[in-house]
């Protein structure tokens, strides 16, 4: 028996509406839900991925057809929220899927990386500075603004800001 089917119980008395399984439910899935966000969001959008998953979680459990169906459901829901996320980043619009996996066919992990180097050299320093606090130190909001004496809505304009100028550099 595979640790996924040692949920299955677990998942039923869920979707029926057992208020505790589905708390142990949330418990034993956050960490695989972490786990397969970090692999496929961004580090900034990993907590948003995750809170996100396991909200639709709890709501859609009871739509499942089939219990057996849970593992690939789950991991599909972490994929489109970190997807989502993405869009948001990057600026596109959230309704032109086509748009946004032409953008990424058209260049390669390497190319990115290199064109993200390019568009972090390209910033101020003090936007510079911030995006590599978050997105490379995965340094809270709190933690960035403590460390740059900053206000915390100082901190998120900041750091909207300089996504925003990685963004146009990207995408133009």
């Amino acid at each position: 028996m595979t640790a996924m089917e040692k949920l299955y119980p677990l998942i039923e008395a869920a979707q029926v509406g057992d208020p505790i399984a589905l708390d142990r439910l949330l418990r034993t899935c956050q960490p695989d839900i972490r786990r397969y966000a970090y692999r496929h969001c961004l580090i900034s959008d990993v907590d948003d991925a995750v809170q996100e998953a396991l909200l639709i979680l709890a709501r859609r459990l009871r739509s499942l057809r089939t219990v057996a169906a849970f593992p690939g459901w789950l991991f599909t829901v972490v994929r489109r929220e970190c997807r989502k996320l993405e869009r948001r980043v990057f600026g596109l619009d959230a309704y032109d899927e086509a748009r946004m996996e032409e953008w990424l066919a058209s260049h390669s992990d390497d190319a990115l990386r290199v064109d993200l180097a390019r568009a972090l050299e390209s910033l101020p320093p003090h936007y510079r500075e911030i995006v590599l606090m978050r997105d490379f130190e995965a340094m809270s909001i709190r933690e960035i603004a403590s460390r740059l004496h900053l206000s915390n809505a100082a901190t998120k304009s900041r750091l909207h800001r300089a996504r925003e100028l990685v963004r146009e550099y990207l995408i133009a």
